[in-house]
């Protein structure tokens, strides 16, 4: 089964971004608005261009969709028929390089970083240049043809280790091991999260930040390398679900769509700079999501094989990372899946595949 699939023709997608679309929100904001999304290819941003372009199909709204890519045979397989799509364009440019906007985007939607954790360790340098340089070179470019609203994409990583108790809020502080090539990811979502702040000051610019817990869903490439990727590849290849750990860290799963839903409430009716978006019913062991993913086909009669339960050190070192959703809750947003539901709707989207 290929590992890259056309994600935006997926029944599973074309229904999730319906449903975000149909959502009462004001979408009217977008009206005639040029948005680019970077990164368009990844889980995230391709969920984000689906779900503009199937607002515009609902609503009507004059809007065009610019997708930024790195890689653009990768990203045409992913988009499928977007790209055949009059309000959609896709565009090759590595962020890191310096930028020049052909035209005002009115919104950007920053999505493009390395966020497998192979990378980080096997080509740090790229991640930190991707998430610190490429932020700052969109903001420049953005800022030269008159403003407008950057949202980032950034992750619960920049909480670092958290000694407080119970989920993490908006003003939580931990710390990091900064000098550790991993830390090119985490610190790098910190310089650009100061980096928006900067110019939303200095020119003008509207912030938003998203701090997204661990997401996964239908675009998830089964090699990612992160522990839901690695359970979602076992169960589509009928494998036993296998640990490399005891799997004791707690993390907050949720699911794309419920996710991306957040990012929209956020943007379109919240007034804050910086929002979590975690499913809280999601804050579970790593071994429970695994536990989840087995049962999730009991047909297979899949269970968990351990190879190193007592071994975690090739991990992070940060047990407990679960954010709390009460600032964005506040505003309306309810994640829509369990996560039963949600792991059943991403292993779905494979087997559509």
């Amino acid at each position: 089964m290929a590992n890259d699939v056309t994600v935006f023709d997926l029944d599973v997608f074309q229904n999730d971004v319906r449903t975000i679309a149909s959502s009462p929100l004001e979408w009217e904001q977008y009206r005639g608005q040029n948005i680019l999304v970077t990164g368009a290819a990844g889980m995230l941003p391709i969920y984000i261009v689906g779900t503009l372009l199937a607002a515009n199909d609902l609503h009507g709204l004059d809007l065009n969709v610019t997708g930024m890519v790195r890689r653009p045979d990768k990203a045409r397989l992913r988009l499928g028929t977007a790209l055949d799509r009059p309000d959609f364009e896709l565009q090759t440019v590595d962020v890191i390089d310096r930028i020049q906007f052909d035209k005002q985007f009115h919104t950007v939607f920053h999505g493009a970083s390395p966020a497998r954790p192979a990378l980080h360790k096997g080509s740090p340098v790229t991640t930190l240049k991707a998430n610190t340089l490429g932020t700052i070179n969109l903001l420049d470019a953005q800022a030269a043809k008159g403003g407008g609203s950057f949202v980032l994409l950034s992750s619960s990583e920049v909480y670092g280790s958290v000694a407080e108790e119970g989920l993490i809020s908006e003003d939580s502080l931990g710390t990091l091991q900064h000098f550790n090539p991993r830390a090119s990811y985490s610190e790098g979502k910190r310089i650009a999260e100061t980096a928006l702040a900067a110019y939303q000051e200095e020119y003008g610019i509207r912030a938003l930040t998203l701090r997204f817990g661990h997401i996964f869903g239908p675009g998830l490439a089964l090699d990612d390398g992160r522990v839901q990727a690695d359970f979602l590849a076992d169960v589509v290849h009928g494998r036993n679900v296998r640990m490399m750990s005891s799997g004791a860290a707690m993390r907050t799963y949720t699911y794309v769509a419920d996710a991306v839903l957040g990012l929209f409430f956020a943007h379109l009716i919240g007034d804050d700079h910086v929002y979590n978006v975690a499913n809280p019913a999601g804050n579970i062991t790593i071994r429970q999501l695994a536990e989840a993913f087995a049962a999730a086909r009991p047909e297979k009669s899949l269970h968990l094989e351990f190879a190193n339960p007592d071994d975690d050190r090739a991990y992070s070192p940060v047990t407990s990372l679960g954010l709390s959703s009460q600032r964005l809750s506040a505003l309306g947003w309810t994640p829509q899946h369990s996560l039963a539901e949600g792991i059943n709707r991403t292993i779905a989207s494979y087997e559509e595949s």
